[in-house]
């Protein structure tokens, strides 16, 4: 390695632009350890701080042709720094919102189908429990429930009163509401 210990940034600069990696190499070494405990400190992290710096600096290798630094290039690393800490926020941000949004969009998903399946099972006990009724209880239930007739369209059809009809109804949902009580008591204990 060349001794450019003597030159200064600007002169090391210049060699860089024109492809000098040993003035890259003393750019790199007079600036690694400060840039390094810079990166940590914002970040809080070594290996993120190291990465950091390392990309810093294989941009400017990268695009040494190119370089136009008009202030000092210790402001120049130390921006180039921040830029890349935002960059990493930024980008740990998206992940943890992503993470987050993908788990409660699962919970959703997961709590959605365990409701499905618990109001299944109590439409199949529902069901269990209609089929046990009378024969004329379940008729006239089912017209008023299911085919959403009103009570004097289930009397005209099943040629009764209309007070038969609500009375069916008024003990049929007294029956099934004991009988689905003691389902969903056993159920959620």
């Amino acid at each position: 390695m060349r001794d450019y210990s003597g030159h200064s940034d600007h002169e090391l600069i210049d060699l860089i632009k024109v492809g000098d990696e040993y003035a890259f190499e003393n750019l790199y070494n007079r600036y690694w350890d400060r840039l390094l405990y810079f990166a940590n400190q914002k970040t809080g992290d070594r290996v993120d701080a190291e990465n950091i710096v390392q990309d810093v600096f294989v941009s400017l290798w990268n695009r040494r042709s190119e370089l136009q630094i008009t202030s000092e290039i210790a402001h120049y690393l130390v921006v180039s720094i921040k830029y890349r800490v935002i960059r990493l926020f930024e980008k740990q941000r998206t992940q943890r919102l992503n993470e987050e949004k993908s788990l409660s969009s699962f919970d959703i998903l997961d709590n959605s189908t365990q409701q499905y399946l618990e109001f299944d099972e109590l439409k199949q006990r529902l069901e269990k429990l209609i089929c046990e009724l009378p024969e004329k209880s379940a008729i006239i239930f089912r017209l008023s429930r299911e085919d959403g007739l009103s009570h004097k369209e289930i009397a005209g059809q099943l040629d009764i009163s209309e007070r038969a009809v609500n009375d069916s109804l008024v003990k049929t949902k007294k029956s099934l509401s004991v009988s689905l009580r003691s389902f969903l008591n056993s159920y959620l204990l």
